[in-house]
């Protein structure tokens, strides 16, 4: 089993349920341990790699299993995984821990993004794998329990610390819509998001910063209203100010701003505009809940602008502790391609509104 398994420790586990600045409710925030991801490491000699996976179904539930009496942790819940063995390879690991603790063959493990946890005695590096596709029924094989659950709904108790902000990331959907009505127009945008929310876009940046003040502050307000009502989330691109006047549930920040800050906004939820893998770690740093990486492919908007492509967009994704979106050139269509390449989605500006 992925976190705990076979980590010396005393058993507990503190962590408070009570959301503090820059938490949303029932999202704790990671250990003051947690690292910056594969990068991030000291040169400890106990460091342990592990593999975990995120079993996800069609409807969105992940499957959690529960640590059976005997083990380190005993009770508490966490993603199906364990230890790396020497000389195996990541996809490895998890083709045979799941083979052995699930009895499932997988199809297609997605890689998605690494995590440091230090516990008492140990330090584990935490590979995360998004697997969507399976042979076989996941049955125990080590007398565990299992449980298909929602991640933004999580009903079984207690979980292990390092799964909380694992947890508020796989709330995030897999396809984010930047704000068009500079270009659209207003009453046309706002046409076309209320076509988008029925469509089933749950996560929006409102952009728009040419627009003036009071008609920027307007247009959030609306398009937060209309969101809300379809139960999605609007970021503002913008101070945190503009973020609260118009009732927005976060902030998106730019590279520039994100680099002039050392902390976390004080909001529930933080996106960050990254093109490298300095600033990818900054946004790592001040506690954001995921990154934009861009560009990726050519656009039309930029032609022959250097690109990241998906070699290089995987390999920063990889290494990344928090959710990557990549962005530029990228379509609806193009979730399942991003996503193998160790995307959480795509963020999409014209194709979110056509």
């Amino acid at each position: 089993m992925s976190i705990g398994k076979d980590i010396p420790s005393d058993g507990t586990s503190n962590h408070s349920t009570k959301p503090a600045s820059g938490q949303v409710a029932g999202y704790p925030q990671p250990s003051p341990k947690m690292g910056e991801g594969a990068n991030a490491m000291n040169a400890q000699s106990d460091l342990i790699e592990v593999v975990a996976a995120v079993l996800t179904q069609p409807d969105g539930r992940v499957l959690l299993a529960q640590r059976p009496p005997g083990k380190v942790y005993a009770g508490h819940w966490e993603f199906p995984g364990g230890k790396v063995e020497p000389g195996e390879s990541l996809e490895a690991a998890l083709a045979r821990e799941l083979h052995e603790e699930l009895g499932i063959v997988v199809n297609r493990p997605c890689r998605w993004i690494t995590r440091v946890f230090e516990y008492p005695h140990a330090t584990v590096r935490l590979n995360f794998f998004r697997v969507f596709a399976w042979q076989g029924e996941p049955h125990p094989h080590e007398g565990q329990v299992f449980s298909w659950q929602r991640p933004d709904a999580v009903e079984v108790t207690p979980l292990l610390p390092a799964n909380f902000p694992i947890l508020k990331a796989l709330s995030l959907p897999p396809v984010l819509g930047i704000s068009h009505a500079e270009s659209l127009g207003v009453d046309s945008f706002l046409a076309r998001l209320d076509v988008a929310l029925a469509n089933g876009l749950r996560l929006i940046q409102l952009r728009d910063k040419t627009l003036p003040e009071d008609a920027r502050l307007a247009l959030a307000r609306e398009t937060v209203r209309r969101a809300h009502a379809r139960g999605a989330r609007v970021l503002v691109n913008g101070s945190l100010e503009l973020a609260d006047a118009a009732g927005a549930d976060g902030v998106h920040l730019d590279s520039n701003a994100a680099a002039r800050l050392a902390a976390r906004p004080a909001c529930d939820w933080v996106g960050v505009s990254c093109h490298d893998a300095a600033e990818l770690a900054h946004a790592a740093a001040i506690e954001a809940d995921f990154a934009l990486l861009s560009p990726v492919l050519p656009t039309l908007t930029h032609p022959g602008a250097a690109t990241l492509g998906w070699e290089a967009f995987s390999a920063l994704a990889a290494a990344s502790p928090i959710p990557v979106y990549g962005l530029g050139g990228l379509e609806r269509g193009d979730v399942a391609l991003a996503q193998s390449h160790g995307a959480h989605g795509v963020a999409l500006l014209r194709g979110a509104w056509t």
